[in-house]
């Protein structure tokens, strides 16, 4: 075997993606803790560096294996032993493009998940139980749907039910991690409950420049994200970086101008939510519409996850940084519109309704959006609810109220006596 059986550009691309995807959680940690109150802003940032620290541990213990192992039956979950410690992957396989190196882009893929959810309980979370909650959920719910969604067969091997026998395509997410994610954000606030003063008081970004700068380290994380996906430095890799750029564009603007109608102002915290609202939505479609396609879907992301933001006052639930709103609501949007506006000449080479594809990739796109909701919610509420009945997840009152940075971490963001 020589150094030339390894295509060196193709490694180096998805190993410096990984880089760029794994900067995604700082910057969501950055982008969250500006969102919130000054006393809390240093646990929200710890959330996620706590899930960055835990499923990094898990993915190189079982959860790699348990995600792209082979199939235990009926494409549901990868066998959890086969590549325990990844010990197997060790020695070079001859691959042009390393098992190694894809292992470690799809383990920062798991981290930014997870850490995801957090937005959706600030303020009010035990610490404690949020580290032992991240260690659950990414074991039950993250592992086997990323299995269901990201595991492609391949010769002797056989992956999940989704990408295989279902055939919805999801490029690099809007199911697994977005629709994942929002979906769990959703239970996890409906068994929180509502912070004591989410009515009464006003809860705005503490720090508005941390949040922009926050969005921008995810916009330029999500070129690893999206474009990374290719698996190789092609022409896959530049259609989705440009599909990237444009949709997330288009729905910064989409966000704007509603919030202009309805608000009267362009807010920076309209325009930092909008960029994220669009690159959750061309997540899934990033290798499926032309980048006119993506513009569209970036415009109807930024309306429709501007206007869903207001849910949760109308229904009652505490969803703290929107995540819902932008996540689940944007992955549903990204998944759904894959159906009509794929394009036959994109590299996935599948025509949607308006391409004259009819409903058969819209009816798939639903299903698997649709499962995945559900499967989500589900099994999040009940290790959320089992949480909380036993060691307790929601902090009291008298801490939320002092807040959880000095009860939990016994610090403070700003230390302005000194």
């Amino acid at each position: 075997m020589t150094p030339f059986d390894v295509n060196s550009g193709d490694t180096a691309w998805i190993l410096t993606s990984a880089a760029l995807v794994l900067l995604m959680t700082p910057g969501l940690a950055l982008f969250y803790g500006g969102m919130v109150r000054r006393k809390a802003v240093l646990n929200m940032m710890m959330m996620s560096f706590a899930a960055l620290a835990i499923v990094s541990v898990l993915w190189v213990l079982y959860g790699y294996s348990m995600a792209f192992g082979d199939d235990l039956g009926g494409g549901l979950l990868g066998n959890p032993v086969q590549h325990l410690g990844l010990t197997d992957l060790l020695a070079d396989d001859g691959a042009a493009l390393p098992t190694l190196a894809f292992a470690g882009f799809q383990a920062v893929f798991a981290v930014i998940t997870v850490a995801l959810i957090s937005g959706a309980i600030a303020d009010r979370a035990k610490f404690s139980t949020w580290l032992i909650f991240v260690a659950i959920w990414a074991t039950v719910v993250y592992f086997p749907i990323a299995h269901w969604v990201f595991d492609f067969d391949a010769e002797g091997h056989v992956g999940g039910w989704i990408a295989n026998r279902l055939a919805a395509l999801d490029f690099a997410g809007g199911t697994a991690v977005h629709i994942n994610a929002g979906a769990a954000a959703l239970a996890l606030a409906l068994v929180l409950g509502q912070r004591h003063d989410w009515r009464s008081a006003e809860m705005r970004p503490h720090n508005m420049p941390l949040v922009m700068l926050g969005a921008g380290l995810l916009w330029f994380g999500w070129f690893g994200f999206n474009a990374g996906s290719a698996l190789t430095a092609g022409h896959t890799a530049a259609f989705a970086w440009v599909n990237t750029l444009a949709a997330g564009g288009a729905a910064t603007l989409g966000w704007l101008i509603t919030e202009r109608i309805r608000d009267h102002r362009f807010s920076s915290l309209g325009a930092a939510s909008g960029i994220v609202a669009g690159l959750v939505a061309i997540t899934p479609a990033a290798n499926s519409v032309d980048p006119i396609g993506a513009i569209l879907l970036g415009l109807i992301s930024g309306v429709v996850c501007c206007l869903a933001i207001g849910l949760k006052f109308r229904f009652g639930y505490d969803d703290s940084l929107d995540v819902v709103g932008v996540h689940l609501i944007g992955g549903i949007v990204g998944t759904l519109l894959i159906g009509l506006f794929a394009s036959p000449a994109s590299p996935a080479g599948v025509a949607g309704l308006l391409y004259g594809g009819g409903f058969d990739q819209l009816w798939r796109q639903a299903v698997g959006a649709g499962v995945v909701l559900v499967v989500s919610f589900a099994v999040t509420y009940g290790i959320g609810w089992a949480l909380q009945r036993t060691i307790g997840f929601r902090a009291t009152p008298e801490h939320e109220q002092a807040g959880i940075d000095t009860v939990w971490h016994r610090e403070e963001a700003y230390d302005l006596a000194n």
